[in-house]
C-alpha cells in the first residue's frame, strides 16, 4: 500500500466528486460540493498560493487539504492549512505527508506562522502536537433540524427596519460588500481579514456556486445595509456563511431578525437542516444559535506552529 499526495485535478469531474466525498466522511458539519470545491480552487487570489491537495492511496482518495496563504491579512506570513483525513482510513501515513507536503509549500512562499483547524478528539489533537502545532481557541459546529424543529416566530421589522435579499442587489452588490467588508473585520480571529478589493469579492464570494442569493437576508435601516446573514445552500442542506452587523446598528436585534427570516425561507424552499459555526468563546452568538434551536454537533480547536 502507497500513500502518495498530489493536487486536485480540477477539470476532472471525477477527482473533484471524490475529493469532496473524502471531505464530508471527515468533516459532515460543513457543507462541501464539487462546484464549491472547484470554485475555491480556481477563484482564490493568486497571491494565496492556494492548493487542494489530494491523499491517495492505491487509487483511492483518503485524505484532503486544502491550504494557503492569509493574503487579505494585515499581518504578512500567515499560512493556513486545514487536513482531512477519512476516519476509515487513518494511521495510513496519509496526514503526515500533507502536513509536510502544506508546510514546505507555505514556507517556500514566505509563511513564517501556520493556522490549522483540528477537530478536539485526543487522536487528532495528539497528532497535531507531535508536529509542532500548540493549541489555541476552539469553536464549535451546530446543527439544526428544519424539518421537525421549532423555528423562532417571524416578527414585524421595526419601523425604518426593511429586510431584502442578496438577489435585490443583483444590478450593484457593492452596497453589501461594504457591510461584509466591515463586518468581517470585527470577526474573532487568530488572523485578521481586510476585505478591500471589490473585484476579488465579488468574484470569490458574490458568484461562489452556494451563495444562495434568494435565502440571503439584509436588514436595511432608513435605506442603508445594516446586517445581514450569508446563505450558502446545495439544495437540501443550509449552511450560515456569515452574520453580522455594521458598527453603527449593533444591539439592535436586526442580525437575529435577518437570520430568522432566512432560515423560515430556507425551511419554506426545501431545506431540512441547517449548519453553523460558532467561536467558543462568543457566548452571546452562541445563546443566539441555541435561541434558533441550533445544537452543538462538533468542536474543532485552532492549532499554530511558528516556522522561524
Amino acid at each position: 500500500m502507497t500513500v502518495i499526495v498530489r493536487d486536485l485535478r480540477a477539470q476532472d469531474p471525477a477527482d473533484v466528486e471524490n475529493f469532496t466525498h473524502a471531505r464530508h466522511l471527515a468533516l459532515p458539519h460543513v457543507l462541501w460540493t464539487p462546484a464549491g470545491v472547484i470554485h475555491r480552487t480556481i477563484h482564490t487570489h493568486s497571491d494565496a498560493h492556494y492548493r487542494s491537495l489530494i491523499a491517495e492511496e492505491d487509487g483511492e482518495v483518503i485524505g484532503t487539504a486544502q491550504i494557503g496563504l492569509a493574503h487579505d491579512s494585515p499581518e504578512p506570513g500567515r499560512g493556513y492549512l486545514n487536513i482531512y483525513v477519512r476516519p476509515d482510513r487513518v494511521r495510513r501515513g496519509a496526514g503526515a505527508l500533507l502536513v509536510r507536503t502544506a508546510e514546505e509549500h507555505l514556507a517556500a512562499h514566505g509563511a513564517t506562522r501556520l493556522y490549522s483547524w483540528v477537530l478536539d478528539e485526543p487522536q487528532n489533537r495528539t497528532f497535531a502536537e507531535r508536529h509542532g502545532y500548540r493549541a489555541g481557541r476552539s469553536a464549535h459546529f451546530l446543527r439544526l433540524d428544519l424539518t421537525n424543529g421549532t423555528l423562532p416566530p417571524l416578527r414585524t421589522p421595526p419601523p425604518g427596519v426593511e429586510l431584502r435579499t442578496a438577489a435585490d442587489f443583483a444590478d450593484d452588490p457593492r452596497p453589501f460588500f461594504e457591510l461584509d467588508a466591515e463586518t468581517v473585520g470585527d470577526e474573532p480571529s487568530d488572523v485578521g481579514t481586510e476585505f478591500t478589493d471589490y473585484d476579488v469579492w465579488i468574484e470569490e464570494n458574490w458568484k461562489h456556486p452556494l451563495l444562495d442569493h434568494a435565502l440571503t437576508t439584509i436588514a436595511l435601516v432608513d435605506g442603508r445595509p445594516a446586517a445581514f446573514s450569508a446563505a450558502h445552500t446545495d439544495g437540501c442542506r443550509y449552511a450560515t456563511a456569515m452574520t453580522g452587523t455594521a458598527r453603527a446598528f449593533r444591539g439592535r436585534g436586526l442580525a437575529k431578525l435577518a437570520k430568522n427570516a432566512s432560515l423560515h425561507r430556507a425551511r419554506a424552499a426545501g431545506c431540512t437542516e441547517a449548519l453553523t459555526g460558532n467561536d467558543a468563546g462568543n457566548e452571546p452568538m452562541l445563546a443566539i444559535n441555541k435561541w434558533f434551536g441550533y445544537e452543538i454537533c462538533a468542536t474543532e480547536v485552532r492549532h499554530v506552529r511558528e516556522l522561524t
